[in-house]
């Protein structure tokens, strides 16, 4: 239920605050807070999905349930049990993280400028102090502290109690509330049995600040569980805060939701005794009509002097004067809270950065090193076996041209060595055979032009012997 807090500060305000746990959908009813239910059993009908259960606390111990929309920032219902009220009352308003962020680790109440950036979008879901400052309207309870024990009245001073509600009409709806539980409930419930009260509110349009719902009617359903139970329902609207009407609990249903069941088998509604209803409503009745049950006339005047309302008319402007102040307290915390947030951010930011990228550095040079040294060995290798490679091919290369000088045949040499002198010598014999050939050609030519002369001259005879007549011999 609880979570140990995280910081110091939320353990030094665990003892001093009120506490509440917002119960999950997996979990039946209100759990621990069931108690403040007839049977156990919450009213039914209340089932939209911004419909949220809490369960309040206060030094680990459960002190009343609360229905809480988160559409309209307040409470629908509070359900508590009437227990002796305390003479002293101390406001400590708290506001429920876990409404906000559920993944949120408080699990406490705490002051709203205690969770100033520790709690994701605060405000979202709930009202908070600023929302009423300023507003005309005052932090009414629904279940009100001055019906309860001083252990209990601690638990009662959270937002998720509160519904925004005029000076006047909140003065009148405890005083009103105060007077029908002490003087016309509880003389008819006695102390063996239990009586069980829900404060609730009908949210309507009108809004504070544009956010937190202003309920156009407040109601108080009562159960008394015994053998001779009964029940009671009473309405206060809010354009008459002198109204206060009585009405049985089934007709308060049907002004509520449609479905919803306040208490379990009507709280002996069906056969409740027609006698003690009938001395409850007059007591009801001598209430509303401004008369005391069981108090003298002059404690009557005395609650409503004229002194009292003088010191409160006197005392408004400073109570305005001092909310203010509270409110621009609250708003500096949360600035210096909000900024000192930031620079941690930006600093651890920028350290966590340079740490990175020293890290990257770091480690991009390892990587190298690491690389060129596993490389030497794997070079030193490849350069010894190239070596030795080349010198292999040097081998190979004067035994083949050892083997190529080996194989040239020896008449090959020496006739290579005897072609010089062979040249020289041939010279003349060339020259010789050059000028038989050059005179052997002129020959040639002197025989071939006599010979063609001869031809010619053999033939021109042959042609005069032939076509020339012959004569005498002398001629």
């Amino acid at each position: 239920w609880l979570r140990q807090p995280k910081f110091l500060l939320g353990t030094l305000l665990q003892c001093s605050f009120s506490q509440g746990r917002v119960v999950g959908d997996d979990e039946t009813g209100f759990a621990e807070c069931n108690m403040f239910f007839p049977g156990q059993v919450p009213p039914e009908g209340f089932t939209e999905p911004f419909h949220v259960k809490i369960c309040q606390q206060y030094n680990k111990e459960p002190r009343f349930a609360t229905l809480y929309s988160t559409k309209d920032k307040i409470p629908l219902y509070s359900a508590f049990k009437y227990t002796k009220a305390a003479q002293n009352e101390e406001e400590n308003w708290l506001v429920e993280p876990q409404i906000d962020d559920p993944e949120n680790d408080l699990r406490e109440m705490v002051h709203e400028a205690n969770i100033v950036g520790t709690v994701a979008n605060l405000g979202a879901n709930q009202a908070l102090t600023s929302d009423y400052v300023g507003s005309g309207y005052e932090r009414g309870l629904l279940n009100p502290s001055l019906l309860n024990e001083e252990d209990f009245q601690m638990a009662t001073y959270t937002l998720t109690n509160a519904v925004p509600l005029s000076p006047s009409l909140s003065k009148s709806w405890h005083r009103d509330i105060r007077r029908v539980v002490e003087q016309a409930l509880v003389p008819h419930c006695s102390k063996k049995d239990h009586l069980y009260l829900l404060a609730g509110a009908i949210p309507s349009s009108v809004r504070v600040k544009g956010k937190v719902s202003v309920p156009e009617t407040l109601w108080l359903a009562a159960c008394c569980d015994a053998p001779e139970g009964w029940s009671l329902g009473l309405v206060k609207k809010m354009n008459d805060e002198n109204s206060l009407v009585d009405l049985a609990v089934g007709e308060l249903e049907k002004q509520l939701l449609a479905g919803v069941h306040l208490f379990k088998g009507n709280c002996g509604e069906d056969n409740q005794s027609q006698g003690k209803t009938e001395a409850i409503l007059q007591a009801v009745s001598q209430i509303r009509s401004g008369e005391q049950v069981g108090i003298s006339d002059n404690q009557e005047a005395k609650d409503s002097s004229f002194v009292r309302k003088v010191a409160g008319i006197i005392a408004t402007p400073f109570i305005k004067i001092l909310e203010v102040v509270i409110y621009v307290f609250v708003e500096l915390v949360k600035f210096v809270f909000y900024f000192l947030w930031l620079v941690i951010k930006r600093v651890g930011g920028t350290v966590l950065d340079g740490v990175y990228s020293l890290w990257n550095g770091v480690v991009s040079y390892l990587k190298a090193i690491s690389m060129v040294l596993i490389s030497i060995p794997y070079d030193v290798g490849r350069v010894i076996v190239n070596i030795f490679l080349g010198f292999l091919q040097i081998v190979q290369d004067v035994v083949s041209l050892t083997y190529s000088i080996l194989r040239i045949p020896v008449g090959f040499v020496l006739h290579l060595a005897a072609f010089p002198y062979h040249s020289i010598c041939a010279i003349p014999s060339v020259l010789r055979d050059m000028a038989t050939g050059i005179g052997g050609t002129f020959s040639l030519v002197i025989d071939a032009t006599a010979a063609l002369l001869h031809g010619f001259y053999y033939l021109a005879g042959h042609i005069v012997k032939r076509f020339v007549p012959k004569g005498s011999s002398d001629d």
